[in-house]
């Protein structure tokens, strides 16, 4: 796939403890995208925040039981990305989601054979 020029990021904030159908939410929305063939998508856990309840979610050593935030980031063709943003509001129930205009320098993946002739 090639992919530069103006696309779209979608930020999707949850809790790690938010799940969807009895699995992760994090993992079912990757799986959601990548069944849709969406360019990319990266799942990062917070290390401390909090969001519309004002309640603090952190890895400090006392709290190490608290639901921690978990940011999804997803880049592709502004056209594809919409097609999967009611999809993507249907799974998500606390949370945020945001987009914006992003500018794709490079996307590229080296094939398995040519890097090994490196």
């Amino acid at each position: 796939m090639k992919l530069e020029g103006t696309c779209l990021l979608v930020r999707i904030y949850i809790g790690e403890s938010d799940h969807w159908h009895g699995r992760p939410l994090y993992q079912a929305i990757v799986e959601f995208l990548r069944e849709r063939h969406i360019a990319g998508a990266t799942v990062l856990r917070g290390i401390e925040g909090f969001g519309a309840k004002s309640h603090l979610h952190t890895t400090r050593i006392l709290r190490l039981s608290e639901d921690l935030s978990v940011l999804i980031e997803i880049v592709d063709e502004e056209e594809r990305l919409r097609a999967v943003l009611p999809d993507l509001d249907a799974m998500v129930g606390d949370g945020l989601i945001t987009l914006e205009k992003v500018e794709v320098i490079a996307y590229r993946a080296t094939a398995p054979e040519a890097e090994s002739k490196r």
